[in-house]
């Protein structure tokens, strides 16, 4: 069974950094496309990154330049590199599997099969 577990979220000073992290188990990890996304109070979850089984990431508009995506098949975790840090940054964050191997870029949830429960990350301005 699929399980994806995030950690790394917390408190930060809009300008600071944070690191999530997403531990994967019960698949063949480095076959899928990997995503992070997140929802604010009151908005609809939206998508963050996501990277392939290789290594290409693709990003929101929103955080390209300050948001690196990264993964480690070896360990089976996917990484989320959050620079700059935003209030509007503010939001549960949650990983999230695509549905096919060797998926394309797609910023759809739908595309996504499997999610973690989510890390909150909170900015204050």
């Amino acid at each position: 069974q699929v399980q994806l577990t995030e950690s790394g979220g917390g408190l930060v000073q809009a300008g600071g950094s944070l690191r999530l992290s997403c531990a994967a188990s019960g698949l063949t990890f480095s076959t899928y496309r990997m995503g992070w996304f997140r929802q604010a109070p009151g908005k609809e979850r939206e998508f963050v990154a996501s990277i392939s089984g290789s290594g290409g990431p693709a990003y929101a508009d929103s955080v390209k330049g300050r948001f690196t995506i990264s993964r480690d098949n070896s360990k089976n975790t996917v990484a989320l590199q959050m620079n700059s840090l935003k209030a509007e940054d503010t939001a549960v964050y949650y990983c999230a599997k695509q549905n096919r191997t060797y998926g394309s870029t797609s910023k759809s949830q739908g595309e996504y099969g499997y999610w973690g429960q989510g890390t909150q990350v909170t900015v204050s301005s």
